[in-house]
């Protein structure tokens, strides 16, 4: 099939294409504008250190750095585990969050070869998620002592709570152009498709390519207000000039 060929496969169904790009694109901006719920996210940053775990004199060498890095997958699960969410549950009453949700919500993260550990939580107020994952910080290094018997952990930096970001997830306009890319690509395919299933033949031009064959007679299309007419056409001819339709009373 040459490429006119398939351009005019869609050019045959163009409205079916419009109407499933224009529905896609209200849908989306309806979504998006008036049903999305928008989500905040918080994090703070904690350093682990073996200072205290260092040789003479607290200096810091290549051993402990990479002490401090194998440490960064114990801390992971420390940080989510029931101890430390249970913890700040009870110290920090008013966030109104229990252990669950913390655990399942905040996400814990570290760059590959780095002491840093990246603690996100996401809510539906920037103001509330802040609170929660600074109380989680605090928690966490006033345990990590008792758990581990080493206070290495420093708060890096905290969550601004006088902050006011944008939702991460409200981008309405990407979302509509998203839309517009994925609903055109569905809108094609069907296109190709319905077009791949329907095996009747609509022009003289299909017939030749198809059956090789020359075409004698085209019969055009049809319509019942032309088969009125022709009929019309026939009663006119039939009836003979000067023939009534009423008998004559004079005979």
């Amino acid at each position: 099939m040459e490429l006119k060929q398939y351009f005019g496969i869609v050019l045959k169904k163009w409205w079916l294409i419009l109407a499933i790009v224009v529905i896609a694109i209200a849908a989306t901006g309806v979504k998006s504008f008036y049903f999305t719920t928008p989500i905040y996210s918080a994090n703070a940053k904690l350093i682990v250190n073996q200072s205290a775990m260092a040789g003479e004199g607290g200096t810091l060498n290549t051993g402990t750095i990479q002490t401090s890095i194998i440490l960064i997958n114990s801390y992971k699960e420390i940080i989510r585990s029931s101890t430390i969410m249970n913890k700040v549950v009870e110290q920090f009453p008013e966030l109104g969050v229990t252990s669950n949700q913390l655990s399942s919500i905040i996400s814990v993260s570290s760059a590959n070869n780095s002491q840093v550990m990246n603690l996100v939580y996401q809510d539906t107020s920037y103001a509330k998620a802040a609170a929660i994952i600074n109380a989680v910080s605090t928690v966490f290094k006033e345990q990590i002592p008792h758990i581990m018997n080493v206070d290495n952990i420093t708060i890096l930096s905290e969550a601004d709570t006088t902050a006011s970001p944008g939702p991460i997830n409200f981008n309405p306009i990407m979302n509509i152009l998203i839309s517009l890319v994925v609903s055109l690509m569905l809108a094609i395919g069907i296109v190709f498709l319905l077009d791949y299933l329907d095996d009747t033949l609509k022009t003289e031009v299909e017939i030749v390519g198809i059956l090789d064959v020359s075409v004698l007679a085209v019969v055009g299309k049809i319509t019942k207000s032309d088969l009125k007419t022709s009929r019309r056409k026939v009663a006119l001819q039939n009836q003979k000039v000067g023939e009534s339709k009423y008998a004559s009373i004079n005979q």
